[in-house]
């Protein structure tokens, strides 16, 4: 009985700690991570799901790699669910083993409570789910179970630091962006404490992030940035009439109109007369266009059309717009409350959860 316990007692502090460390690390959201697997809707999810339970297996039992993986998807339903409430459509969750799980947003979010709106849906969602876990492991006395509810409030908690790309950064766009600096400093603790190299990226590039935007750009003129598309357009008709079309180095500057949908995307659209071309591209931010140039032309004949490949480069200034961050008062308390009590209850719920793993241990 007592080897037993001491192999109980083993597996439960190895899970609660080796995974606490682990899931501070899981979060690293991007916008432009893996795409989603198309078998259907949700193939690629099941899919991810059933790649990152194996691995975690490997290193875990069966039934925690599971339970933590149920966790991640919990989370990131929440996303899911408050994105569709707004009226944003978004993939399916994909995991990523000892990354974590994310889902992308279709489009962006057109101001700072809606980005915060749906932040927060993960960690509440997620909470929820913990405290089912937590229920679960109070009426069985389940090891396994407060292992599993202890990593899930702290993937939470660690989820809710004001640091970009967590949820916690984001939320704070609708608060006060001040909360960044208490994420640029109390990250550095978290990363202390956590001796986490993969945390301290996630940090790195928010405190890089966030000198490029307060700081250099205070020092210096903004620069004009180059975005370079390639569309490729049907000539066929040009070349039957034996019209004279534009060699590999053929350069000019292209005329173009510029516009932006209900949704927030902007686009550019370029002309070229002499090949009675139109073409419509989708810009990769809100900016501001200053000029549009054709830097080459690839032939590309083929037996059923003769195409042509043009390479139009686009000089642009990003635009980010102030208005995005006005939040009215009563939204910024509601975040604001919301927020830090969620915090306190996820930390109360480790505390409590910790008491009873220590009780199992005795």
């Amino acid at each position: 009985m007592q080897n037993e316990d001491k192999k109980t007692d083993s597996k439960s502090g190895s899970s609660k700690w080796y995974l606490g460390s682990a899931a501070a690390l899981l979060l690293l959201k991007g916008k432009s991570l893996l795409a989603l697997l198309k078998f259907s809707k949700f193939g690629g999810a099941l899919i991810s799901m059933a790649i990152t339970i194996s691995t975690y297996a490997i290193i875990y039992p069966w039934g925690f790699a599971v339970g933590f993986v149920l966790l991640l998807f919990v989370h990131e339903l929440g996303h899911v669910l408050a994105a569709k409430r707004k009226g944003i459509p978004v993939s399916a969750p994909l995991f990523i083993p000892f990354l974590g799980a994310l889902i992308t947003m279709k489009r962006q979010p057109l101001d700072a409570q809606t980005e915060a709106y749906v932040a927060m849906g993960g960690p509440l969602l997620g909470t929820v789910g913990a405290v089912a876990v937590y229920a679960g492991a109070y009426a069985t006395d389940s090891p396994l179970l407060y292992a599993l509810a202890y990593v899930g409030f702290f993937l939470n908690l660690i989820n809710l630091l004001p640091i970009h790309p967590l949820d916690g950064g984001r939320i704070s766009t609708a608060v006060t962006r001040w909360l960044w600096l208490v994420g640029l400093l109390g990250g550095i603790v978290v990363v202390v404490y956590l001796k986490s190299f993969l945390f301290f990226l996630i940090w790195a590039f928010f405190a890089y992030d966030l000198y490029k935007k307060y700081v250099k750009r205070n020092k210096e003129e903004v620069k004009v940035q180059s975005f370079l598309q390639k569309p490729l357009v049907n000539v066929q008709h040009l070349y039957e009439l034996g019209y004279p079309l534009p060699g590999p180095e053929h350069t000019r500057r292209l005329s173009f109109n510029t516009y932006s949908d209900l949704e927030g995307q902007q686009y550019v659209t370029v002309y070229m007369e002499s090949l009675d071309v139109e073409q419509t591209l989708l810009m990769p931010q809100q900016c501001l266009v200053q000029d549009v140039w054709l830097n080459g032309v690839e032939h590309i004949p083929t037996p059923d059309a003769y195409q042509l490949r043009l390479l139009c480069g686009i000089d642009y200034i990003p635009f980010e717009n102030d208005k995005y961050y006005e939040v009215p008062a009563s939204s910024r308390w509601k975040f604001g409350i919301g927020y830090l009590a969620l915090a306190v209850f996820l930390m109360g719920m480790m505390y409590v959860v910790h008491q009873h793993i220590g009780d199992i241990r005795l």
